[in-house]
């Protein structure tokens, strides 16, 4: 007898749950691509697109994961020795420094560590040393998936300013887009990535480089034609959004997704996260009063409102996810860029997740900790249930 019979719920931190909408408006047989609904929907995307990111500059989209969008940002501005900073709060801005690396770009990095958001002041001592202007662009993420930091990108706006350097903000907000508040042109972000698997809730496959005229002026030595942001932003013939066939399915699925989006409200989408993320860290505070649990992320205002890392101790957290995979259907994220990773896991609660689905992960994994004998503090339900009710 297995309890994990039935629904399963995959409650890691992207790919997140897909509205069964979405998976709807995708199941159809593919469409003209020459002429007609494709082209007045892929129309439509582009202000949508813009709204959610909180500007009013250009997007490119491109057939790829969130990788593919590094690629590109990092194509489109920067050449072969040029330098960047990498401002390293977890696995995924060292991943985008690596990447740049492997482009001939040299990397600076300032680490910050796996449980602290960036420092602002090390950033302005590094801007203020590069007398020459070296750096030609800063490599930072909003929310780093695998830590579940929230970094002050507007903060860092406001040090670049302050150090009068001219370096282009450059942003990745692959975990935050939809479920954590991101505003690119309020906060003066030069280069922004994102991709639909997560707060767009839509299949992995589809990704978007949003970017100012500052980035755009910046021309490298040679771009290639596939990844030139140019054509995918202002295109004489469709063909040219995608540079090539486009991903016809996806854009069926993200249009609705865009549309619920919109039903909700951006305001009420982001009020919706931050209260379940209060649910989550309510049930984890109680947890963390007895035993080897704890929020890797100490502070709140640190805290994404999209993905919890978890500190279980080893082996606890791979005990535990499998616990709960296995004997009770729900996923949990594994200890990605860790050491040890099988001392952590991680909780996602974004996209389209409600309260019972939370109070459902809670209550899972409370069973599962029973179950394996992991030592924890009492009354997590309780403090969580409470969260929600008071909305």
């Amino acid at each position: 007898m297995s309890l994990a019979n039935g629904r399963s719920y995959l409650a890691i931190p992207g790919p997140s749950v897909i509205p069964d909408a979405v998976l709807r408006a995708m199941h159809r047989a593919s469409p003209n691509i020459y002429e007609g609904e494709l082209h007045d929907l892929t129309d439509s995307l582009i202000p949508d697109l813009k709204a959610v990111a909180m500007t009013d500059q250009n997007v490119a989209i491109y057939i790829g994961n969130g990788h593919a969008a590094w690629e590109a940002a990092l194509a489109n501005t920067l050449t072969a020795g040029d330098t960047v900073l990498v401002l390293a709060t977890g696995r995924f801005c060292i991943g985008w420094g690596e990447m740049a690396a492997d482009m001939g770009i040299k990397v600076q990095t300032i680490d910050c560590g796996d449980a602290a958001p960036i420092d602002l002041e090390q950033v302005e001592g590094a801007l203020r040393a590069d007398t020459g202007r070296k750096i030609k662009a800063i490599l930072t993420v909003h929310v780093d998936t695998s830590t579940s930091v929230k970094n002050d990108i507007a903060g860092l706006r406001c040090v670049l300013d302050t150090a009068g350097h001219d370096a282009l903000l450059m942003a990745d907000c692959i975990a935050s887009l939809g479920c954590d508040q991101f505003e690119m042109d309020a906060w003066g972000v030069d280069v922004m990535v994102s991709a639909c698997q997560k707060g767009l809730m839509t299949p992995a496959g589809i990704s978007f480089v949003w970017y100012n005229a500052k980035a755009d002026a910046v021309r490298p030595a040679r771009v290639s034609r596939y990844w030139d942001w140019r054509a995918r932003t202002d295109p004489d013939q469709y063909f040219q959004y995608f540079n090539g066939t486009a991903p016809t399915h996806h854009l069926y699925g993200l249009r609705t997704a865009l549309d619920m989006i919109k039903a909700e409200g951006l305001d009420a989408v982001f009020a919706r996260h931050k209260t379940l993320a209060r649910t989550v860290w309510a049930a984890l505070d109680c947890w963390a009063t007895d035993g080897p649990l704890a929020l890797n992320i100490a502070d709140p205002a640190n805290r994404s409102h999209a993905v919890t890392s978890v500190v279980a101790g080893s082996p606890n957290g791979d005990a535990l996810r499998r616990w709960c995979e296995h004997e009770a259907g729900l996923t949990l994220g594994i200890g990605l860029g860790r050491s040890p990773a099988d001392a952590y896991f991680r909780i996602g609660h974004m996209g389209h997740v409600n309260a019972h689905m939370i109070m459902g992960v809670l209550g899972t994994i409370q069973a599962g900790l029973i179950a394996l004998d992991i030592q924890h503090g009492a009354g997590a339900l309780d403090a969580a249930a409470r969260v929600i009710a008071a909305g």
